[in-house]
């Protein structure tokens, strides 16, 4: 599945992803290629994107929203701050 994650100020990710554990209002969702047709209000925390060789990006993301269509993810935040193992 293609995942897109876009700020105002940028994008900082788009790729393939084996699957996506995205921080929403209440908890997290989990995604995995074919998802079901899903929107969801961001919540604050960690967005993991696991890639299809097996590595873990992380990013820490604050408000917006989530899209899942046509086995693409969108994560639109109001403001992401890069790695979040670099913090």
């Amino acid at each position: 599945m293609r995942v897109l994650v876009i700020s105002p100020e940028a994008s900082s990710f788009d790729g393939d992803a084996a699957s996506v554990v995205v921080p929403v209002y209440d908890g997290e969702v989990g995604i995995w290629p074919h998802h079901a047709p899903f929107m969801a209000p961001l919540g604050r925390g960690v967005l993991r994107i696991r890639t299809p060789e097996g590595a873990v990006r992380r990013l820490r993301i604050e408000g917006g929203f989530l899209q899942v269509a046509d086995d693409t993810v969108r994560v639109v935040a109001e403001r992401v701050s890069g790695d979040a193992d670099a913090a």
